[in-house]
């Protein structure tokens, strides 16, 4: 009697070898056209620096935070008279080193970042499955209460939001993360209305999948594109929109070392310390604009459409 065991465990490596070969090709495409884009290289680069000096910020910064130097107070940066090497971008009112309440601040940033998409993505994308998918009078509640959220200025209904809350940075991101959560809604929506009407969602209905499965296992998959460039672009948007609210007064509050907070700090000494305004500005435009780059990169390497051939 022939043994024909090893055959099904040959043809189970060569499809785990063909999957692995096929997810190489699908990551070297990916980054083939990202890398096209020198702009998003650049911007990767610049925020992979921001996230590691976010990490090792005890060991990177020369400072303590929130150490007041009491014989150090408004210190210009190191170039100019009156500067020490001691602080090299200078020091504010209080005689903190402002470079590193700047290394520090960007934990705080990358964190508010991270948590704000988390949370609009999440329910983003589960609003969005249900709307998009049961359509009918779930969709038309669902998508009228996201007009009524886009109908008011984002950074407008954000402080409304933290008044009524109360200041503080976990109601700034919670608020943040409601005024965002609209433009993934409507995006998912709009990708699974135009893929629940394709073949292979059909024949994965036929075969019997039940709607949890069609709705997060077969159709979410296939409009994750969209989601991760939008994803991308509302990272410096919660970025931006928490330095507004800590500037006004309504996020982060003080001494933490926000960028918005230190902003709001330094206001009375624009005119006779510039260094106090201009570092917090230069750490958040620098920001916004390394991931705001990374996202047309995405853009580029995600979207067939606008793939070079």
């Amino acid at each position: 009697m022939t043994n024909t065991s090893p055959a099904p465990k040959a043809d189970t490596s060569r499809l785990e070898a063909e999957s692995r070969n096929a997810t190489k090709a699908q990551l070297y495409e990916f980054w083939y056209y990202f890398s096209q884009n020198k702009g998003a290289v650049l911007g990767l680069t610049v925020f992979l620096l921001l996230v590691l000096m976010a990490v090792f910020a005890p060991l990177v910064a020369p400072h303590d935070p929130d150490i007041q130097y009491r014989d150090s107070f408004l210190v210009p940066p190191v170039w100019e008279e009156g500067g020490k090497a001691a602080f090299l971008l200078g020091t504010d009112a209080v005689g903190r080193d402002i470079l590193s309440r700047l290394i520090f601040g960007a934990r705080f940033s990358l964190f508010i970042g991270v948590v704000v998409v988390s949370i609009a993505l999440v329910g983003g994308i589960v609003l969005g499955l249900i709307a998009g998918y049961l359509r009918g009078a779930v969709d038309t509640f669902i998508m009228r209460i996201m007009d009524i959220i886009l109908a008011f200025p984002s950074l407008l209904l954000a402080l409304v939001l933290v008044a009524i809350l109360g200041p503080g940075l976990i109601n700034a991101m919670i608020a943040i993360a409601l005024v965002l959560q609209p433009h993934f809604v409507r995006l998912t929506r709009a990708a699974v209305m135009a893929e629940r009407s394709r073949d292979y969602v059909i024949a994965a209905k036929v075969a019997g999948s039940g709607h949890l499965r069609l709705m997060f296992k077969t159709i979410l998959p296939n409009c994750l594109a969209p989601l991760i460039v939008q994803a991308t672009l509302a990272f410096s948007n919660a970025i931006l929109d928490a330095a507004a609210l800590g500037f006004l007064g309504m996020g982060a509050q003080p001494p933490t070392p926000e960028w918005g907070t230190m902003l709001a700090e330094a206001r009375e000494f624009i005119l006779r310390a510039w260094w106090v305004v201009t570092f917090p500005g230069l750490a958040i435009l620098i920001t916004v604009l390394a991931i705001n780059l990374v996202g047309d990169g995405l853009r580029d390497a995600l979207d067939p459409k606008l793939k070079r051939s």
